[in-house]
């Protein structure tokens, strides 16, 4: 069994409710964003900031990269949503709302969702066993949509 498939399973394992799983679909896609704006929001020194580059956008190159081992449909879904982070993020940075707050607020509003997912699940979150699983919650969400297409990963 590939690596991917055999960490979905054990992901599915904490989420066989529908409407845990409903709950993720929503929730763990806007966690990998907030985590992505509370990133961005971190100030860099100016030499890295002549780029304008980031903290976020140097983060996501091995985050992606991780994805991309796992399977390239993956990394490839996984890329399609940082970048649409991204897009929105900038959006936001344009308002009058600063990007760390709406990424603490969703952060705390979505893991909240979370855990009331669990709950009603019966079981605890799979990154509580192994941290990798906070990695692996975004691409079996994608997973889930690329099955539905009928696309291999």
């Amino acid at each position: 069994m590939r690596d991917i498939e055999r960490l979905f399973n054990e992901y599915a394992e904490s989420h066989q409710n529908h409407t845990n799983k409903l709950i993720h679909q929503l929730a763990v896609p806007l966690i990998y964003f907030s985590v992505i704006g509370l990133v961005w929001a971190i100030p860099v020194p100016d030499w890295i900031a002549q780029y304008d580059i980031n903290l976020a956008h140097l983060l996501v190159l091995p985050v992606l990269y991780y994805y991309f081992l796992l399977s390239g449909p993956i990394g490839a879904a996984m890329t399609l949503l940082t970048i649409a982070c991204f897009l929105v993020i900038e959006q936001i940075a344009l308002s009058a709302i600063p990007v760390w707050q709406v990424s603490v607020a969703v952060f705390v509003v979505m893991w909240v969702l979370q855990f009331i997912g669990h709950a009603i699940e019966g079981k605890r979150p799979s990154f509580l066993t192994d941290l990798k699983f906070l990695l692996i919650g975004p691409a079996w969400v994608w997973g889930g949509w690329l099955k539905r297409l009928n696309i291999g990963y």
